[in-house]
């Protein structure tokens, strides 16, 4: 792991503005961000000159390949730019997606002795969120505040997007006690995000108590809200209560859209109600109603779980006539099964259909996940499989390393695994909950229960909730080295941290306890069978 991952981000650091210490106006908060620029930052010195509209003109963004034109920190006339021209280099470098640049841009900015305004400091931010560098986001919204700039509610809600999305719930918390410091009042938004992060968590109390608390206030209880509510029911075991809904929904007068349907096939597909999820699927059609990649993927991924493949492909031809771009994630789906059942011909005339489509992008991380599970061979080495991707023109997203460490991961190859991680953090992409759990499956494949463990003790170091998924995965990893007496003190500690067991856990449980009550028998028959032997 990289040592970005050792940052302790202190939650009262900042000090007044007045008695921080700097460098040429460039303060150690903004040292510590800057780390990533890799020599890049610079120091200059002498004061920041008057704004002059004539630079902003010298260093307007010249758009070409998604790039802007980085200035130099002197104009034609030789004198220095102005922060009005840093902070319009800023922006527009943040829009197109650079961010890299965008921080080079502020090193030379804070080295002159000038400051962003709330505008460079929301795009960085927010910029840096989209590409997963949560802690250099958080570390310059408290320097901002430290400056005296107030966040507004749009800012307020985009750090809680994307604290909660790697699972930082505890840098998330402190956002909210800020908000409630500064009077800035929760919106609809803002509480969606939290019911979002709450849901996918599995925490029931704290999911009520958030909707009780809109209804309380007058905020709409929207399609998405009860979409969540319905994912909440679904799993925590109570699907029939999550159907039932629907009807609520109905005498409300709040009309059933795209994402209570894809809530209601994603519920029935999870307990095999596959029937019922293909008739909500055609309702959702007769109603007006267009399905979206997450209604396909839904039923492509649950078709695949009840082993239906035959049908899952029909679904995935279908989707693609529809214009749609198969998701990867379900690749490893279709080619898993698919594989096991030794059918390479059906895995073959599949990606031709594909080609035919005209999928490049996706027909390339098809093959490489037919390759990795076996068929050729060729990247069963990460870094030569990322690197094909990237001689595609396709840019590995988060999601993308995702997909490509979980299909190492289920093929057992815990060091390739390792090393799509090591890739991903090379790229400036910070490891987040998904990628993690991977890591933690690949060690529970391999038999490395304890590799596994230590994982989770490093999520928890540094600040990044585990999840259902995180304990359900390190349980499984337990009961594959036979550690069954562990399997109840890992779930003992998935209830004290507030997430709610979904059943999968609670299945995994009751083999741990199963296995440790025979065992206790054993042993008792064996103790009994001393006694009598000795008389």
């Amino acid at each position: 792991m990289r040592q970005s991952w050792d940052m302790k981000v202190q939650p009262n650091f900042c000090p007044t503005p007045p008695s921080l210490p700097s460098i040429h106006g460039m303060s150690p908060l903004f040292l510590v961000c800057s780390s990533r620029l890799k020599g890049s930052l610079k120091y200059f010195s002498g004061p920041c000159s008057v704004m002059r509209n004539n630079d902003v003109k010298e260093v307007i963004a010249m758009k070409n390949n998604n790039s802007v034109a980085m200035p130099t920190k002197e104009s034609a006339s030789g004198e220095e730019l102005s922060a009005e021209s840093y902070n319009y280099c800023i922006c527009d470098t943040c829009k197109v997606g650079n961010i890299d640049d965008a921080m080079t841009l502020l090193a030379q900015m804070e080295s002159l002795g000038c400051r962003p305004n709330y505008s460079s400091y929301t795009s960085l931010i927010e910029a840096l969120l989209n590409v997963g560098r949560t802690l250099e986001a958080d570390a310059l919204f408290q320097e901002m505040v430290c400056f005296g700039l107030k966040p507004r509610l749009r800012l307020y809600n985009i750090m809680l997007r994307g604290l909660l999305k790697k699972g930082l719930l505890g840098l998330a918390d402190r956002v909210l006690k800020m908000m409630e410091e500064l009077g800035v009042s929760r919106n609809q938004e803002t509480y969606e995000i939290l019911l979002d992060y709450n849901v996918n968590a599995g925490r029931l109390e704290d999911t009520w108590s958030l909707i009780n608390e809109m209804k309380v206030k007058g905020f709409q209880l929207n399609s998405f809200v009860y979409s969540k509510v319905i994912g909440l029911y679904r799993d925590n075991g109570m699907w029939k209560k999550a159907i039932g809904i629907i009807e609520e929904i109905r005498e409300m007068g709040i009309p059933v859209d795209k994402h209570i349907y894809n809530s209601i096939i994603d519920t029935f597909g999870k307990y095999g109600e596959l029937e019922e999820a293909l008739e909500v699927f055609s309702e959702m059609q007769q109603q007006g109603i267009r399905p979206d990649i997450v209604t396909w993927n839904y039923l492509i991924h649950w078709h695949c779980k009840s082993g239906k493949l035959s049908k899952a492909l029909h679904l995935l031809a279908k989707m693609q006539e529809k214009g749609f771009y198969p998701d990867p994630k379900i690749f490893i789906t279709i080619i898993g099964g698919l594989a096991e059942q030794g059918k390479w011909d059906t895995i073959k005339e599949n990606f031709e259909i594909m080609k035919s489509w005209g999928h490049k992008e996706s027909g390339a991380i098809y093959a490489i996940l037919v390759d990795i599970y076996g068929q050729y061979g060729k990247f069963q080495d990460a870094e030569e499989c990322i690197s094909a991707l990237m001689s595609e023109g396709i840019r590995p997203s988060a999601s993308m390393f995702c997909v490509l460490a979980n299909a190492y991961a289920q093929q057992g190859l815990c060091d390739q695994t390792v090393k799509v991680l090591q890739l991903m953090e090379a790229e400036g992409i910070e490891p987040n909950l998904v990628m993690l759990n991977v890591l933690i499956n690949a060690f529970g494949v391999a038999g490395k229960h304890m590799e596994a463990l230590s994982i989770y003790h490093l999520m928890k170091e540094n600040g990044i909730s585990p999840d259902v998924v995180t304990y359900s995965t390190l349980m499984k990893a337990f009961i594959r080295a036979r550690k069954f007496d562990k399997v109840p003190q890992i779930y003992n500690e998935m209830e004290s941290s507030g997430c709610t067991p979904d059943r999968k856990a609670r299945e995994i449980l009751q083999t741990a306890l199963i296995v440790l009550e025979r065992r206790h028998c054993k042993s008792d028959i064996s103790g009994e069978s001393r006694l009598m032997l000795l008389n």
